[in-house]
């Protein structure tokens, strides 16, 4: 995992972990500082707020709000000027169990530059600026068509999306008693030159809007009326000229945008989605040979050999969520780990005294920082694509590619 990967992975464990936290009132500061703001500048704006606080008639409130304030000007202190993409803090009381509250702080350095300075005191974070930073920046274009229907939408990193789909009215070839063959050709043509007009505009008013923004645009579909559609005046030039490949595809529903996906990714390597479907099916392959090969997965198989320095390459969903906890033995000092919290206090294996609760660290975090230790590649793979929700429901979102196979190596 590089760290871009590594941060974006944070970035977006930190965001979900925010929209989750509410205050018993309207307690919770959210502060956005751009890069170019000066930070005498927004202390001075924290003492204004600060002075206008002190009048909150809720004394609990103004307690809260004042604490969480001066919280924000102290760790301030430390900083000369913001950070190159700025800096955001979200302080404040949040609720807990019953009616109790405890004070929470986190502090971001943005994947991109903050644009506009924001203090805002409410019962939740806000969080409008950062989400728009985790779009998914790499964004293709997707038009499948045929005579009978089409289908128009986008691949988004990993994620396919229908944006329209529609079903045409043209009567098929098969000839109607009681009309001559050239008018019924013509209604033909005629019907079908009504549906391709239809779906440039629904193509154009798609990608138009956002056109900046999408990398390349495919166009599959059976036979040759995808090359009829694209020569023909349907598509404005600026969606035409985004068009850079055309592919033989089977279906022109939904399921037509997936395979059109597949015939994209297959000839274009530099998609993310190709990198990630070549990881998985690299594993895919070396799980299926007759010795077991090199692919490895479950928690203690990819543990063990992390610990081994075995490991050539580690694969993660990016969907993980867990939690590693750390209990010791008050007696002897011995240690045991869990990557769920135990029900039952644990009880030390030498001498069966309850051991005590003594941290708690990020799995993924921990697996990274092992990784680096032992020269091991990450690679985080989204849950979006059929490979990543196989990596998940299948392999419990944990894989690898071992450098050597050991001899008594068993897949858990």
């Amino acid at each position: 995992m590089d760290d871009g990967d590594y941060k974006r992975y944070e970035f977006k464990k930190a965001m979900e972990e925010l929209s989750k936290l509410t205050g018993r009132g309207t307690e919770l500061i959210s502060l956005y500082i751009p890069p170019d703001k000066q930070i005498s500048d927004v202390v001075q704006y924290l003492r204004d707020e600060f002075s206008t606080s002190s009048n909150i008639k809720s004394k609990s409130t103004r307690k809260n709000v004042l604490a969480a304030i001066e919280s924000i000007m102290s760790r301030l202190k430390y900083y000369k000027q913001p950070p190159e993409h700025g800096l955001v803090f979200f302080v404040g009381h949040i609720a807990t169990r019953g009616d109790q509250t405890e004070m929470y702080t986190k502090i971001i350095e943005p994947p991109q530059p903050i644009q506009t300075f924001l203090y805002k005191c409410d019962s939740n974070f806000h969080l409008e600026q950062l989400t728009d930073q985790l779009r998914e920046k790499e964004v293709y274009g997707l038009i499948v068509i045929d005579r009978k229907e089409a289908t128009v939408g986008f691949l988004k990193g990993t994620k396919i999306e229908v944006a329209d789909y529609e079903y045409s009215l043209v009567p098929s070839k098969h000839h109607q008693g009681g009309q001559s063959s050239r008018r019924f050709e013509r209604l033909i043509e005629n019907k079908a030159n009504e549906f391709y007009k239809k779906m440039g505009e629904i193509s154009n008013t798609t990608f138009l809007p956002v056109i900046k923004d999408v990398t390349a645009i495919f166009l599959g579909g059976p036979g040759a009326t995808k090359e009829y559609f694209l020569n023909g005046n349907y598509l404005r030039d600026e969606v035409k000229a985004k068009i850079k490949d055309l592919f033989d595809i089977g279906y022109t529903d939904e399921s037509g945008l997936h395979e059109l996906v597949e015939k994209a990714s297959e000839s274009i390597k530099g998609m993310r989605i190709s990198k990630e479907k070549d990881i998985i099916n690299r594993f895919l392959r070396e799980i299926k040979k007759s010795d077991g090969g090199l692919g490895v997965y479950g928690e203690n198989a990819i543990l063990n050999s992390l610990k081994m320095k075995n490991l050539e390459l580690l694969i993660v969903s990016d969907s993980i969520r867990k939690i590693k906890y750390f209990y010791r033995c008050p007696v002897c000092n011995a240690e045991k780990t869990f990557t769920n919290e135990p029900e039952d206090q644990p009880l030390c294996d030498e001498d069966n005294t309850p051991m005590d609760f003594e941290r708690e660290d990020d799995f993924i975090e921990d697996l990274y920082k092992m990784s680096e230790d032992s020269g091991t590649k990450v690679e985080l793979v989204s849950e979006d694509s059929d490979e990543g929700r196989l990596l998940k429901t299948a392999f419990g979102g944990l894989a690898g590619i071992l450098r050597y196979i050991p001899e008594n190596q068993i897949n858990i």
